[in-house]
């Protein structure tokens, strides 16, 4: 399943950066280009043209990014883009699911796409194949081959990377992709995958604690309040169904307890 994208920036370079990015990024499917909102509109107003998500710059000559999107009845999932921080705040009142400033990294883009298709995975949950489900595509085909010595090849784009079991940190799920988190990438690898597909090829350290991750309990600092501490800033939840998996775990490889009262 991919989202249909339209980009907008009246900046050419800024307009071509958009088009690689979304290009680069498996389940965004670019139906429209545009300089300025009004030609995007124009595209919209068709109900042949279906778009589910709207990557817009703010700034732009006779209707600005946000003017733009208050026109529209029912608008898509929009991500706003602007070089000024003053912004911020106002693109959220407009419920955007994110916002990039500018200049942005790959990395940005690719944090704010996954979290439109989160989103869009809540909204549209009958256009979306179950975590825990193999599709049809990684049913038939493995997901990813497993070599003797510990390690994992993840099919990203058009070439398998080879990662160390060791260095994973936690995989994320939404749709019908899987973002791998590890220790020596600066961001996660995407790939088209499942749950079921990845767990027969991880080892016992790995547990599923939520519907959308998994996590390496090697690499876990410390566990509290139904969640999982991973960093300073990345606190996974851990679902109500996943508790006792998580439990009996704990319970083979930890020792002490609460003091005992005289």
């Amino acid at each position: 399943m991919k989202l249909r994208t339209i980009i907008i920036d009246d900046e050419p370079i800024a307009l071509d950066k958009l088009r690689s990015y979304v290009g680069k990024t498996p389940f965004l499917q670019l139906v429209g280009a545009f300089s300025n909102g009004m030609d995007a509109l124009e595209m919209m107003t068709s109900p042949a043209n279906e778009v589910d998500v709207i990557f817009t710059d703010i700034n732009m000559p006779d209707i600005n990014g946000m003017e733009m999107v208050g026109t529209l009845s029912r608008p898509p999932l929009i991500v706003f883009i602007t070089a000024h921080p003053s912004y911020a705040a106002e693109s959220y009142r407009h419920s955007a699911v994110d916002y990039l400033l500018k200049p942005y990294s790959f990395a940005d883009f690719q944090r704010a796409a996954g979290k439109v298709m989160e989103r869009h995975a809540m909204l549209h949950p009958e256009r979306n194949h179950s975590h825990d489900t193999a599709s049809t595509v990684t049913a038939s085909t493995p997901a990813a081959p497993v070599s003797d010595s510990g390690s994992i090849f993840i099919k990203v784009d058009y070439r398998y990377v080879r990662v160390n079991l060791s260095d994973i940190r936690y995989i994320k799920g939404y749709g019908e992709y899987l973002q791998i988190y590890t220790v020596t990438a600066p961001t996660p690898l995407l790939t088209l995958s499942s749950f079921a597909a990845i767990r027969e090829r991880l080892s016992t350290s790995f547990i599923q604690i939520h519907r959308s991750y998994i996590v390496n309990m090697d690499h876990v600092i410390h566990i509290e309040r139904a969640r999982v501490v991973m960093d300073a800033d990345t606190y996974l939840p851990v679902g109500d169904s996943y508790k006792p998996s998580l439990q009996a775990y704990l319970a083979s490889c930890s020792i002490g307890g609460a003091p005992k009262k005289e």
